[in-house]
């Protein structure tokens, strides 16, 4: 009885062995290249199952709260193609280098990171942020003498 349990389990283990779920992009960094501020940061990020069994992408995660990724939450066919949005938050000024970072049940990389990158200028094209004058209710203020 012992060789039919542990031959039915060497089955079934063999059969979820065999199959496998990979994820492959069509590109793994966008250059949004220079935008003004408030502009467009929307971007698709493509990718196939490009293995014989459903891919399940478990989570999609931001480098930080300005990157935010959206992604399926069905199994993705073997053959099937979907997309990753991810949205930059283009009120914040100056250069940006963010990362998500993608798990799934893929066999040779369960964890995938995919990059955004750019340039936000401020509304009148210069690439850094407003500096405040100090006033003299500033911590930071000169006394008057």
């Amino acid at each position: 009885m012992k060789k039919i349990i542990l031959g039915v389990v060497f089955a079934v283990v063999s059969v979820f062995a065999s199959q496998a779920q990979e994820i492959s992009f069509e590109k793994e960094i966008h250059d949004f290249g220079t935008f003004e501020q408030h502009g467009d940061g929307n971007y698709e990020f493509k990718f196939t199952n490009t293995g014989d069994a459903p891919l399940i992408i478990s989570n999609a995660k931001g480098s930080c709260g300005c990157t935010v990724p959206v992604w399926p939450k069905e199994p993705i066919a073997p053959g099937a193609s979907n997309v990753i949005k991810v949205k930059y938050d283009t009120k914040r000024i100056g250069a940006f280098n963010k990362s998500v970072t993608i798990s799934s049940n893929a066999v040779t990389n369960p964890t995938q990171v995919i990059r955004i990158k750019g340039k936000t200028l401020a509304v009148d094209g210069t690439s850094t942020t407003p500096v405040k004058k100090a006033t003299g209710n500033s911590p930071i203020a000169k006394p008057n003498k």
